[in-house]
């Protein structure tokens, strides 16, 4: 008597196909097509290399030049605002208080707080801070998505940041490169899933918690901000950096959207 194959994985299932490497009968669920056949997901996964090995080729081209280009713009504006002098509130003058996000001010018509504020910190321990996660984080998204991807996924995630800080707190003078930061995190934690490697198994996903707790426990910090950037670079980021369907145009339409997306929120949020 003829029998029928069943998949090796499902037993319950009857299967005409078979993975071309090892030889398996196999259902289609457990085939995914490969050049030449199809190979079942046990090869697949055994055909995997570690984790750290899959980071590496992921980072593994040309320097973060955009990335230093940010630092560099953020540590001149630093050195300006701070020319004047530091106020009893650890603030610094005039110039400091124009850049700023401030809801009434957006409202106003100053729109360019949206972008300054992201370049604009409140000491050395905020700039600090934030140019090391800058930069970290720059050294491994940079490479994957290319300078002006890595740009544009930038700027969705501070406009992210800025509406969200006007969200919760638009009469609250604040600044900072930080929803950017989130924003990248975000975005790092999303290419790192889609490539089958556990975020929490990283330094990314560790950071990423660290500051997310810190962002909530500690008085001061922008949760809106931190949240905004977050869920901005987290969406731009899964659309840039996905493995298989990878679309320049795809990715910078959505970051295009997003900022949009931020900058009418904004305006509405500095308006209520």
């Amino acid at each position: 008597m003829e029998t029928t194959a069943t998949c090796f994985r499902h037993p319950d299932r009857e299967t005409g196909r078979s993975c071309t490497r090892c030889g398996r009968p196999a259902c289609p669920d457990c085939l995914r097509d490969a050049p030449v056949g199809a190979h079942c997901v046990e090869c697949i996964r055994a055909a995997r290399p570690p984790t750290r090995q899959r980071v590496r080729r992921w980072n593994a081209t040309a320097g973060p030049l955009a990335t230093k280009v940010l630092i560099a713009v953020n540590v001149a504006v630093f050195v300006a605002t701070s020319v004047g002098g530091v106020q009893a509130a650890g603030r610094g003058g005039d110039l400091q208080s124009q850049l700023s996000l401030y809801g009434p001010a957006v409202a106003a018509g100053q729109w360019y707080r949206l972008v300054s504020s992201g370049f604009v910190h409140y000491g050395l321990l905020h700039i600090g801070f934030n140019m090391l996660l800058l930069y970290q984080l720059g050294l491994l998204l940079e490479p994957a998505l290319g300078r002006f991807r890595f740009l544009a996924l930038y700027f969705a995630a501070l406009l992210g940041g800025s509406f969200g800080a006007l969200l919760l707190s638009p009469t609250v003078l604040s600044a900072g490169a930080s929803g950017a930061v989130f924003g990248l995190f975000g975005a790092a934690a999303a290419g790192l899933r889609q490539r089958g490697v556990k975020v929490m198994q990283t330094n990314i996903g560790v950071l990423l918690v660290i500051n997310l707790v810190l962002t909530f426990a500690v008085p001061g910090i922008s949760i809106g901000a931190h949240v905004g950037g977050l869920v901005a670079g987290t969406v731009v980021g899964w659309v840039m950096l996905h493995p298989t369907r990878r679309s320049t145009v795809t990715g910078i339409a959505m970051a295009v959207v997003v900022m949009a997306t931020a900058v009418a929120g904004s305006l509405w949020a500095a308006g209520r």
